[in-house]
């Protein structure tokens, strides 16, 4: 096997994220974007250390997990979607085993650690993996876009949308983009037409020249409120300021006509200024050209301020779901512990848990988790990197009328030395990435009795899911949330209970001199006897 060799096989398997595991011959190759089962050629494009990897040249031959048709028109062309072929039940079955098959080794490698009784990875992880939460929405549930300008093919005709799955370049016109309300896409078509007919040029990234970047939008599912974000370069000599200004004030105009076939309202545009070269969303100025620079979401009956950058899940029906998940983790503990994990399932397998007095929400974003536990517990301390999303937690939760949170901006490895209190839970929801070793040895070092990790990258979670379980901590509870529908990704909730804290009816083991045993017991028979 070498690379640039076109080979052909059946996927066997597909590991997260999206990893089709195919045979050959020739040894055992990696190839993205398939399913189980399908029969495909593909070309080597790298090979090291007797790993391959394999690019997808053709399906020869469909999977038998892909029973309809795509609901996309740029599917499978677009990088937006991989899953369109499979059913919803179908893709939610993928995800659930992805997930189990990642996580069992870690808790079988665990228990050999621990030198607890043998069991099967499989055995293990069946005992408490309690399946995967279904999306209430499969399609335009997503509460936040971000759409790229450009063209379909070199110096073709101006393009907003998504990038051709594999290109760094080619865009691809989202106009009916599934994932999004059509509000979003009455939105793109109308920014792509009035663009187009003044002919304003999209930025390249190889020379740097030309003025469109990205077109930010969110739309909040529960209030309809919509926040539009045209992010360009900086104005060059060709393009004077004060001629771009009257562009931006047409632009506004045209968006505002739009209000009549929205389903929901434009609160705020917004022109954000990105000076850096790289391919990211980001402002270096922004300026209101309507409206408001926020808009207002509400889950779970609380109300939350939300600002262009602020983290805040893509998937607000969906949230509602993995914060009741989340929420039921920290106020229900299992009714066995880890030396009887497999005794069999009652009606009731959870008790009550005590309150936590203190809840650490670590990764707090807008303050979202944080405040939905609040009610459970007397303090609720959440840390977050980014100071906007800081500030929209503060404001969120005196909106809610919730005074026992405190939300502190911050690294979390650096802010977790400054706080004096010690947590009697901790909830993780940290970037994709995962948490920091350093950080998460802090975190460790608290002995707090459990811990909540939500994770949106599994693989992440199985890396620090290893460090916890070997510093005593045991999983109890693992579920899915599909927030992702029809896409490989999935988050994940794990509950952790740290196993090296006395059991609070231990027998305690007092040692005594018997000589003071003797004395003690003669001087209560004494006192017995009547005078």
């Amino acid at each position: 096997m070498k690379k640039g060799q076109i080979l052909e096989g059946v996927v066997e398997r597909v590991d997260f994220p999206n990893k089709g595991i195919v045979r050959t011959e020739e040894g055992t190759v990696t190839v993205k974007n398939t399913l189980p089962g399908q029969s495909i050629q593909f070309v080597i494009s790298k090979k090291r250390s007797g790993r391959a990897e394999g690019r997808l040249l053709e399906v020869l031959h469909p999977s038998g997990l892909e029973d309809q048709e795509p609901a996309c028109s740029l599917f499978p062309d677009c990088g937006g979607c991989t899953w369109q072929r499979l059913s919803y039940e179908n893709q939610l079955e993928l995800k659930a085993e992805q997930v189990k098959r990642l996580l069992a080794p870690v808790l079988r490698q665990a228990e050999t650690d621990e030198q607890r009784p043998a069991e099967t990875a499989e055995s293990m992880i069946d005992s408490i993996f309690e399946g995967i939460h279904c999306s209430p929405q499969e399609f335009a549930y997503r509460n936040k876009m971000e759409f790229s300008f450009g063209d379909e093919y070199k110096d073709g005709p101006l393009t907003l949308g998504l990038h051709r799955r594999g290109s760094h370049y080619d865009v691809l016109t989202a106009a009916d983009c599934r994932l999004v309300h059509p509000d979003m896409t009455a939105i793109l078509s109308e920014t792509l037409s009035f663009f187009q007919a003044r002919q304003i040029p999209h930025y390249h990234k190889m020379t740097h020249e030309g003025v469109l970047r990205h077109l930010l939008l969110r739309r909040a599912e529960k209030t309809g409120e919509i926040l539009a974000c045209l992010v360009t370069a900086g104005m060059k000599e060709e393009n004077p300021e004060k001629d771009f200004s009257e562009i931006l004030r047409e632009y506004t105009a045209c968006l505002l006509s739009l209000e009549q076939r929205l389903d929901g309202h434009i609160v705020g545009i917004l022109h954000m200024r990105n000076d850096s070269v790289a391919d990211i969303v980001q402002s270096d100025e922004t300026t209101v050209l309507y409206g408001q620079d926020y808009f207002y979401e509400t889950l779970l009956g609380l109300r939350f301020k939300i600002t262009p950058f602020s983290f805040f899940q893509t998937n607000s029906l969906g949230a509602e779901v993995l914060y009741s998940v989340a929420r039921e983790y920290v106020t229900e503990i299992p009714k066995h512990d880890s030396a009887s994990k497999n005794a069999p399932d009652t009606e009731n397998k959870h008790d009550l848990c005590e309150t936590p007095r203190v809840i650490f929400d670590l990764y707090s974003g807008t303050g979202t988790i944080a405040q939905i536990l609040s009610p459970v517990a007397d303090k609720v301390i959440g840390v977050e990197i980014v100071e906007e999303a800081v500030e929209a937690a503060r404001e969120n939760a005196r909106m809610n009328g919730l005074d026992n949170c405190t939300f502190i901006a911050g690294d979390v490895l650096k802010v977790l030395d400054e706080i004096s209190e010690q947590p009697d839970f901790i909830v993780l929801d940290p970037p994709r990435d995962g948490i920091h070793p350093k950080a998460l040895q802090k975190i460790i070092a608290y002995g707090a009795p459990r811990i909540l990790y939500i994770s949106c990258k599994p693989t992440s979670l199985a890396r620090d899911l290893e460090v916890l379980l070997a510093n005593g901590y045991q999983a109890e509870r693992i579920s899915c949330v599909d927030m992702f529908p029809q896409t490989a990704n999935v988050e994940t909730v794990c509950l952790l209970g740290n196993h090296r804290l006395p059991k609070p009816d231990a027998t305690v083991k007092i040692g005594i001199d018997m000589e003071d045993y003797y004395r003690i017991r003669d001087n209560a028979e004494n006192k017995e006897k009547p005078e």
